[in-house]
């Protein structure tokens, strides 16, 4: 194991435990938990959740993991993006993370999101892993085509996402949907309420951060993230450290344009690092981006037929009962 790796995990075949929910004449429905790999502080999130949805008439289908972001009411939008991909014989994998409610202990719920840096490197920790674990799972399948994952992630998940892209090869494609990279940015320039209450520093603070953080980033381009070890926490929770590892891979950014939680500074530092990936700016703010919900599923439905397209080819329409909006 890497010293600095955090994210670094031992595949014991862990038991995915399936319980049917909902059939439909595009889909079956499963609720799944599994034990993860990474073993947290409380009991209560050692335990993963989440909903599989399996699409029919198709096989070797590639696996999305779709992550929700920070608060409940994120994951409103994964349902219907999921039939939706099941309607193009994509599967498709909702986990709900350490950071959703019903696996936060009393002690994490009354304080969250103000937690210490410890804490966040934990939960990402827990995330990726989780997610990892997901990508060995979808490899035992014989009706998942193991080298065909991809990641959507909204938030606090597309960080998630971004992350686990980075370390782990096996993921193909990501979309990034209100995400961005470099915490000190976000922090500095954001205007959602909690941030700027609990996280605005002076001017002279932030360019040292600033500063700080380039010179680690410069250190890991030459060494490798493994190999230099942090001088915050926070350096390995942020999409921008793993950035570089993202060029030239299938990566879509979809932001909004008034985003008042992760803002344009920080949008476009993940987007340098990244190499120039496609991005698309919606004119909306960080929650309201979903009223342009029709528009998103069509470009994520687009962008992750194109990516698999050597795999699934151009598969028939499945009529699966789903709405454009929300």
């Amino acid at each position: 194991m890497a010293q600095n790796n955090p994210y670094h995990y031992q595949d014991g075949k862990t038991d995915f435990r399936l319980t049917p929910e909902k059939e439909t004449a595009g889909w079956r429905r499963y609720s799944v938990s599994f034990a993860t790999a990474h073993k947290n502080l409380y009991p209560e999130q050692d335990t993963a959740r989440g909903q599989y949805y399996r699409p029919r008439g198709t096989d070797l289908a590639p696996l999305v993991v779709l992550i929700h972001g920070m608060g409940d009411y994120s994951l409103t939008p994964l349902g219907p993006i999921a039939r939706a991909l099941a309607g193009r014989g994509i599967a498709s994998f909702i986990l709900k993370m350490v950071f959703h409610s019903s696996r936060q202990p009393g002690a994490i719920r009354e304080r969250f999101p103000d937690l210490t840096p410890e804490e966040w490197l934990e939960g990402y920790r827990t995330s990726v892993i989780e997610v990892r674990q997901i990508a060995d799972w979808a490899a035992r399948q014989p009706e998942l085509d193991g080298r065909k994952i991809g990641l959507v992630g909204i938030s606090l998940g597309g960080f998630i996402s971004a992350i686990a892209m980075g370390v782990d090869q096996r993921i193909k494609a990501g979309v990034l949907i209100v995400a961005g990279g470099n915490s000190a940015k976000v922090n500095q320039f954001s205007r959602h309420a909690t941030t700027r209450r609990y996280r605005k520093i002076s001017e002279e603070e932030y360019q040292e951060l600033l500063n700080h953080y380039q010179h680690y980033r410069d250190e890991i381009g030459i060494k490798g993230f493994e190999n230099v070890t942090p001088e915050r926490p926070s350096y390995l929770t942020d999409p921008a450290t793993f950035a570089p590892s993202l060029k030239g891979r299938p990566l879509l950014m979809l932001n909004a344009r008034w985003d008042e939680a992760i803002p344009r500074e920080a949008t476009l530092d993940l987007w340098e690092a990244s190499g120039h990936p496609q991005i698309v700016w919606f004119p909306a703010s960080h929650a309201g981006i979903w009223f342009w919900y029709p528009v998103i599923q069509h470009k994520i439905t687009r962008f992750l037929l194109s990516a698999f397209r050597d795999n699934i080819g151009e598969l028939p329409q499945i009529d699966t009962g789903n709405r454009p909006g929300l």
